[in-house]
């Protein structure tokens, strides 16, 4: 008979890391006071997801409307207000990570050293500082680990009712929790724990997290399934690009939290001090495995790294807990410097935009500034897209206000994706500008609106196109702005007169385009 793992003793989570938490949410909230950046293109999508929420009938999972809506009520349309949520999540992820550490038996300076490397991870720091379902998809996935831990340690029924949990919320907030399943049913088929399999509580999981999650199901099943053309646009212009060594190269670009995940992801595997818990390394391989194979983008893996973070904080403690006890502080040390030195100026909207252009060609980081589409720019592609959206409303504006008021009156103000769509939506109203129809993802299935489109004032396209429907297309002005992404860059504002054919058969045919 084989001898049993022995299991180590859970500690309690060092108070103190409360202070950590609360330092963290408070530096996400002043830098979002003073940041020099606006609001970045994403996150106008998502706030005009709130202005149009429905529950069971939105091609995104909702839970990112829905803390829009409940944030505007609160702090009102403020770049602070609206990622006060993401703020307060980070804070969350160090707490959850230093539980996952004490659960795997380490003691404060293990909790203290993984809650350090959630803290000053540029992958992290950035997910915090940005209204997008990323820092919620990370925090589900880490109480999802934290879950398997518990499950590993005593197999309680309640631990299998938090993974249920864990999944119905990240179902709410992001797609992707589908990997973590894969990877936890991997992870509990392959370990001492598949005999839980025979009983109720891994199948009252399931249905605790689909039961959840079912406002995200419900909606892609009533508007055709959007998310298979989302990943059909994604794999033709951004996945294709992704090969498997720049994603795992791009992990340990994350920095100590990726460093020290790949010691736990050894120590759990290895070590017979944490094999008890190799349910959660299997499940990591598992996910690693899956979105290798799918040429996913390799921040989609982020949310493995806290928990295994915990568990090299665990074993680098224990080893040195006698010997070499210095390697632990300068390991800390390393942490703190890479926190200071990239994770804050690469993580956080904080130096102006010379200034973050300077200093990440100092860093020489080609993949800090490379865009989702294979391209080298001067900034990091969320800097940029955070960068002249109300001057780019400005100028449709004044277009806008040059058509006669007769014309105006019916006019349709279009846009050529979401980004500027989103950005005329919330400074629009400021400048005397109606609501934007767009094409486009999630504005597609807001419509054209009941105007009849005889004139249009449209951001983007060429003549060329525009001309297939308008039977007049006029150059109103171009907003050009060399710090913007791409497609940003140089943006005409066209006037369109005599369409050819009424714009709500024009919107059919735009369904899935950009």
């Amino acid at each position: 008979m084989a001898t049993p793992i022995p299991i180590p003793t859970a500690n309690a989570v060092d108070r103190r890391l409360w202070i950590l938490a609360v330092i963290v949410v408070a530096l996400h909230v002043i830098v979002n006071v003073i940041t020099p950046y606006g609001i970045h293109r994403d996150e106008f999508l998502y706030a005009a997801m709130g202005r149009h929420l429905s529950l069971f009938r939105m091609d995104f999972p909702p839970l990112i409307a829905i803390i829009a809506e409940a944030e505007r009520a609160v702090f009102g349309d403020t770049i602070w207000g609206l990622r006060m949520v993401p703020a307060v999540a980070h804070g969350a992820l160090v707490l959850l990570t230093a539980r996952i550490a004490a659960e795997l038996g380490g003691q404060h300076r293990a909790q203290w050293l993984a809650a350090l490397t959630v803290t000053l991870t540029p992958l992290m720091m950035r997910a915090g500082s940005l209204f997008q379902p990323v820092i919620l998809d990370q925090v589900a996935w880490t109480v999802g680990f934290l879950a398997l831990v518990m499950i590993a340690r005593d197999n309680r029924p309640r631990w299998w009712i938090v993974l249920g949990l864990a999944g119905g919320f990240g179902l709410l907030a992001k797609f992707s929790i589908a990997f973590f399943a894969v990877g936890a049913a991997v992870g509990i088929i392959f370990s001492p724990r598949r005999a839980a399999l025979l009983t109720p509580w891994p199948w009252v999981a399931a249905l605790i997290g689909l039961v959840i999650g079912a406002p995200s199901i419900v909606g892609q099943v009533v508007l055709g399934w959007p998310v298979t053309i989302q990943m059909q646009d994604l794999q033709a212009s951004q996945l294709a690009v992704v090969t498997p060594g720049a994603f795992l190269t791009e992990q340990l670009l994350y920095g100590p939290i990726a460093w020290l995940g790949v010691l736990g992801l050894g120590a759990l595997v290895l070590t017979r001090a944490l094999r008890w818990a190799r349910l959660v390394a299997i499940s990591a391989v598992a996910i690693t495995a899956l979105l290798i194979i799918l040429h996913g983008k390799a921040y989609y893996l982020g949310p493995i790294w806290p928990a295994l973070a915990a568990a090299g904080a665990v074993w680098l403690c224990s080893v040195t807990h006698t010997r070499f006890r210095a390697i632990v502080p300068a390991f800390a040390l390393i942490a703190i410097l890479f926190g200071i030195l990239i994770a804050i100026p690469m993580g956080l909207p904080i130096l102006p935009k010379e200034q973050m252009a300077a200093y990440a060609a100092r860093l020489g980081l080609s993949s800090a500034v490379t865009t989702n589409r294979g391209e080298v720019a001067e900034l990091p592609q969320d800097f940029a897209d955070m960068l002249g959206w109300e001057e780019f409303v400005r100028g449709v504006a004044e277009v806008w206000n040059e058509l006669p008021e007769s014309e105006r009156a019916t006019a349709v103000l279009a846009a050529g994706n979401y980004g500027r769509a989103g950005a005329i939506d919330w400074y629009g109203p400021r400048y005397g500008l109606p609501p934007a129809i767009c094409g486009c993802g999630s504005y597609w299935f807001w419509g054209p609106g009941d105007r009849r489109g005889d004139v249009m004032v449209i951001a983007g396209g060429t003549q060329d196109e525009l001309r297939t429907f308008m039977t007049s297309v006029t150059l109103g002005r171009t907003m050009t702005d060399r710090w913007r992404v791409g497609e940003e860059q140089s943006v005409p504002i066209w006037i369109g007169r005599g369409p050819k054919v009424p714009l709500a058969t024009l919107w059919e045919s735009l369904r899935g385009r950009n």
